[in-house]
């Protein structure tokens, strides 16, 4: 990023007009909006400022849009929101961003100062609402201090782990004037590992016999993707990707070996367990990578942990490491160059076994579900006439399986997928990447109840013309709900069930284009269609409800739970 020689010349203006002149100096491009009366003065420097401003329809998607653009670029996501019911509306996108460690920041209204405290219309206390979600929350009530504030924003947005700010803005502080010159452009910094650290985990890795790498978290980019996949070959070093984080590493690379998400192949877990050294490469490993916390003992793993991290705070939190380097991703790849095996290493075969077993694991071919639209085919389809490059999004559900353990995520930022498992985040996640990359062919994978939760997005995709595709899997319920009720509460159906409308009449309603699936012969000319139309559209695919994961059934699963009984 480019810095001007010095701070613009101090002229008085208003709180809104500093505010959007300091988003202007960070870079910011791309901002998503639901408008409200208390930030006016926002809305009205918005009209002299080169921003791309992107009205929704729900504070909720307007907050995941911005997340999905930070998880993408790695440069903050920008949301305004109104007070109270807008901001509470937002909190979804905020806990993702939380736990998805994505640079995000919430620009929310803000009851005027001198009825601070009063329980004023739509008054909320920011810093009890959003604490213990956001990395700060801070209330500029002196317009002088925004450059400072909006400046400290992006900074903790992007530094250590990233994740969300939080800033309130009293309504009449934006209006108030003043005269302060303008921070300078953030800057992110990159931590290095020193050689010190690298010779011994060079030395670590020459002493193991059967190595893996787990790759996760944020504070990523191409660069540093392909420097870690040219380390991977160069040491036959299986790579796993933590919970939908498969953008991170190539699935068509060699050494790739799979994903440690939801229902991970047992074959790879063991592998995992059987290790004498893991290299841990921007992940957490929280609750679902590592299954519950069973993969890896705490605090003393009993595999030896290298664990690199961009937060020293993570270093140790919860894993004792044998060594722990305190590196951004990109930082710590760039250094890989240093180390490289002489001669071939002594677990070839363990890294050829590793990728067999992910190739076995990720065929359709054997996959026959109840229905009469088979999924497989239909993951096949895609592989084959989909872009590479395709953003591939999905919200919260048994359906997204599909996703993740069929298709070839080859490219980084090619996955938007919330590993908060926040239902509703496929469709703004979507508009989100396709408002930032109009070039690029986005394809949202929702379940029918996960769908209706931001649904009503669909009409921001037609509203700016922006041609997502949407494939609903309708199975008539909460199918990940119904799954566990079936496994412990066997016959016992409790509100889980759902009457759904007309999807492709819903798409057509928003003017958007529709179509109805029921069959696996009918998928690939609606596709085609669909692609060719230009406009956002919807593929209602109609699933047999018995068709609750790739392999297993409803009746399945609870024959199995009373036979335990």
């Amino acid at each position: 990023m480019t810095q001007p020689s010095s701070p613009r010349s101090p002229l008085p203006r208003t709180g809104g007009q500093i505010l959007v002149q300091q988003l202007i100096n960070h870079g910011v491009e791309h901002l998503f909006c639901v408008p409200g009366e208390s930030y006016l003065a926002v809305l009205d420097a918005l009209c002299d400022a080169s921003i791309a401003v992107t009205v929704c329809r729900q504070e909720g998607g307007a907050a995941m849009m911005a997340e999905a653009q930070g998880k993408l670029t790695g440069r903050p996501g920008i949301c305004f929101v109104s007070r109270g019911p807008g901001a509470a509306n937002a909190s979804a996108g905020i806990h993702i961003a939380h736990q998805d460690s994505t640079p995000m920041i919430l620009l929310v209204g803000q009851v005027a100062r001198g009825t601070t405290g009063r329980e004023a219309f739509q008054e909320l206390d920011y810093r009890a609402v959003f604490g213990t979600m956001a990395k700060s929350v801070v209330q500029v009530d002196d317009p002088a201090r925004l450059p400072e504030l909006i400046s400290q924003a992006f900074h903790m947005a992007t530094s250590g782990r990233p994740g969300p700010v939080v800033v309130a803005l009293p309504e009449d502080m934006l209006t108030k004037t003043a005269t302060v010159a303008d921070a300078l452009p953030y800057q992110v910094t990159e931590t290095h590992p020193g050689a010190a650290q690298m010779a011994e985990l060079a030395r670590r890795l020459k002493a193991a016999h059967q190595p893996v790498a787990i790759v996760g978290g944020s504070r990523w980019s191409e660069q540093a993707v392909q420097e870690f996949a040219a380390f991977a070959r160069a040491w036959s070093l299986p790579v796993y990707c933590s919970f939908r984080r498969q953008m991170l590493f190539p699935a068509s690379h060699a050494c790739y070996a799979g994903d440690l998400g939801l229902g991970a192949n047992p074959r790879l877990l063991a592998r995992i367990r059987e290790s004498d050294l893991v290299l841990a490469v921007g992940a957490r490993l929280s609750e679902i990578p590592s299954q519950g916390y069973e993969l890896f003992a705490i605090p003393n793993p009993v595999q030896p942990l290298v664990h690199v991290h961009p937060d020293a705070n993570e270093l140790g939190r919860l894993y004792r490491p044998a060594q722990a380097i305190h590196a951004t991703p990109q930082g710590f790849t760039a250094a890989l160059a240093s180390i490289r095996p002489k001669g071939s290493v002594a677990w070839r075969a363990h890294a050829e076994m590793a990728r067999s077993e992910y190739i076995l694991w990720s065929d359709t071919n054997p996959i026959q579900i109840p229905g009469a639209l088979q999924m497989g085919p239909v993951m096949q389809h895609l592989k084959s006439v989909l872009p590479a490059d395709t953003i591939v999004c999905n919200g919260a559900g048994n359906f997204a399986t599909w996703v993740h353990r069929f298709w070839p995520f080859t490219t980084y930022a090619s996955q938007l997928a919330p590993t908060s498992g926040s239902m509703g985040y496929g469709v703004p996640a979507g508009v989100g990447a396709k408002r930032l990359w109009p070039q690029r062919e986005v394809v949202v994978f929702a379940g029918d109840g996960d769908f209706l939760m931001h649904g009503q997005e669909f009409a921001t995709a037609v509203q700016y013309g922006l041609p997502i595709t949407v494939l609903i899997l309708d199975n008539g319920m909460y199918g990940t709900v119904r799954m566990h009720q079936e496994r412990q509460y066997p016959g016992r159906i409790s509100a889980t069930g759902l009457k759904n409308p007309d999807f492709k009449a819903y798409a057509l309603a928003f003017g958007g284009h529709g179509e109805r699936v029921e069959r696996t012969e009918d998928f690939a000319p609606a596709l085609a269609r669909a692609r060719a139309s230009g406009l956002p559209s919807v593929l209602h695919c109609l699933i047999d409800p018995e068709a609750i994961t790739p392999t297993g059934t409803l009746q399945g699963i609870r024959s199995a739970a009373r036979a335990r009984r």
